[in-house]
């Protein structure tokens, strides 16, 4: 499955270049402990680690959730943001097609106390039910993935990423949102008209920048709700 982006040739080859970069960190990289935003996560190799840019996400988790919102964390890694949402929503939903980053969740919400029903699922395929906040943390890169790690950073032509859209609007309540994070190491412009097609209007939470080997990637935190 190939991805169609309008991206530049040279823009392409900088995100690959920067693709490879993070990937070979990411390989090296040993289990951690992380505290992060009043929370102690164990991420083992092979799973998303916390990055300087996580707290884009996690603060807007902190400020949206209601204490009667289900909540669904699509695509949970490590459980953080599902972990975030379940300090105040009593029902919360966590799913990963990587089953290590299920029986890593699962972990780690029993390591801060609090309790998430963590299973796996290939987006919406094992996922009953609506849920007035999905949180998702998408695969930036359309790239082939060449092993589990890369699970979390890849995604095949867009295939999660176009499914989602294609399926969010039959699992989210009347007052239903979306927190969603994304940055222009991926096609950010095929991120919004996937949104658009799906009906959704987006506000931009919060923003930041990071410069390596003279590019600097710009990352977002949308707020979406339907048009």
């Amino acid at each position: 499955m190939d991805h169609d982006t309008r991206l530049p040739a040279d823009y392409v080859t900088r995100v690959r270049a920067w693709h490879e970069h993070a990937y070979q960190e990411s390989r090296a990289r040993p289990d951690t402990t992380v505290d992060y935003l009043g929370r102690t996560l164990v991420i083992p190799n092979g799973i998303q680690p916390i990055t300087p840019v996580s707290h884009l996400l996690g603060d807007a988790v902190l400020t949206e959730v209601r204490p009667d919102d289900r909540v669904l964390d699509m695509g949970t890694g490590s459980g953080v943001n599902a972990i975030l949402a379940a300090a105040t929503a009593h029902h919360v939903t966590a799913v990963d097609l990587n089953p290590h980053a299920v029986t890593t969740a699962r972990a780690n919400a029993e390591r801060n106390n609090v309790t998430i029903d963590a299973h796996h699922s290939d987006v919406f395929s094992h996922v009953t039910g609506q849920y007035d906040l999905i949180v998702f943390d998408p695969p930036f890169r359309w790239f082939a993935p060449r092993d589990t790690t890369e699970l979390a950073t890849t995604d095949h032509g867009y295939r999660a990423m176009n499914t989602f859209f294609a399926q969010v609007d039959t699992h989210l309540t009347t007052r239903g949102r979306l927190l969603i994070f994304f940055g222009t190491s991926g096609d950010l412009d095929h991120l919004h008209t996937q949104a658009t097609a799906a009906g959704l209007t987006s506000e931009t939470l919060a923003t930041a920048h990071h410069t390596r080997d003279g590019w600097t990637v710009d990352y977002f935190t949308y707020r979406m709700t339907r048009a």
